[in-house]
């Protein structure tokens, strides 16, 4: 068993087979044990699973803190709560494509699941990427940091724009070159249906066919990827240890799911809170150039890292709770 011990990506493999199994086990607790059935999450039971979620990714910090350290514990807090705060504008064009193709509540946490999965696996990719890309040439670190400052400030000036989900060129083009079917088929995300419209089901050939929960699907993850593209260089800008930008990525991706049903409907609540994200870019990317040019190449404190994050994300979220207090959420779009 001495391959345990062995160092993969600057982190020994028991660590990594650890985590790993932390997952397996919960989506299998998740999938098999509390949602046999296909059924809508009410809001008392999203948020027990989401403390339960929570709880879970800051007892992996607090092992994190002992094996790796105090700095790579704060630095694994400091990546999962902007990740979790980031989720919370996930969660909003997460609710708009379930809305957009009229996506029943009681499907949606299976979407979700396999969406989660999905993201697993690009994350893992992106970061993968990310990591080599820093490690032949560290100005990499730069290009992250001053695409943050940039993101962070055209964020404060100018908002986010909702996506245009009708005209996405992927939905366009699966449209175009697959069988997609028009009215859902509960769970499924492909069907067999006749070769020719309006074929009885017996006399006609069958093929099979995406089905619009398919759609939704590939909408989420693109959403994913184009969220990953902020908060993927936030983390690096926090940590070069790819463990702990892996895992503070997936930990607060995993309970996603669970805290949807409960966001979706109050996220309109949580409008300001774009505007505290903001200057938590502008500060993870700013920090790089404090450190490597004021600081002599000193490694700034995770402590104060992590402190002036949460601070930022808190009053954000407390400032959009009381200016937003009374306001009815907006409708979804047209499917």
């Amino acid at each position: 068993m001495e391959f345990l011990n062995y160092s993969w990506l600057g982190t020994s493999v028991w660590f990594w087979l650890s985590f790993v199994g932390i997952v397996i086990a919960l989506t299998a607790f998740d999938l098999g044990f509390l949602h046999k059935e296909d059924k809508a999450m009410g809001i008392r039971e999203s948020l027990k699973l989401s403390v339960f979620y929570i709880a879970i990714a800051l007892l992996f910090g607090g092992w994190i803190w002992l094996q790796k350290g105090a700095d790579a514990g704060m630095e694994y807090y400091t990546g999962y709560f902007i990740e979790k705060a980031l989720s919370i504008d996930n969660v909003f064009v997460i609710s708009m494509i379930f809305g957009f193709f009229a996506v029943a509540p009681k499907y949606q946490y299976r979407a979700l699941l396999w969406g989660i999965l999905a993201v697993i696996v690009l994350r893992g990719l992106m970061i993968a990427g990310g990591a080599a890309m820093i490690e032949r040439a560290y100005w990499v670190m730069y290009l992250f940091a001053a695409f943050l400052v940039f993101t962070g400030v055209k964020m404060l000036f100018t908002g986010e724009s909702e996506p245009d989900i009708g005209n996405n060129r992927v939905v366009r083009w699966i449209s175009r070159h697959m069988r997609v079917t028009k009215e859902h088929h509960g769970e499924h995300f492909f069907v067999k249906v006749p070769a020719q419209a309006g074929a009885t089901t017996g006399a006609a050939k069958m093929v099979w066919a995406a089905t619009p929960l398919f759609l939704a699907l590939v909408v989420i993850n693109l959403a994913d990827l184009v969220f990953a593209v902020d908060s993927v260089p936030a983390i690096f800008t926090i940590t070069r240890d790819t463990f702990i930008v892996y895992t503070s990525n997936i930990m607060a991706i995993l309970g996603l799911r669970a805290l949807y049903f409960a966001l979706a409907a109050m996220v309109h609540r949580f409008h300001y809170l774009q505007y505290a994200l903001a200057l938590v870019l502008v500060f993870i990317g700013g920090k790089i150039f404090v450190s490597d040019f004021l600081m002599d190449g000193a490694k700034f404190p995770p402590l104060l890292s992590l402190g002036v994050t949460l601070s930022l994300i808190a009053g954000g979220v407390v400032w959009s709770l009381v200016r937003t207090r009374g306001e009815e959420p907006p409708p979804h779009p047209a499917p």
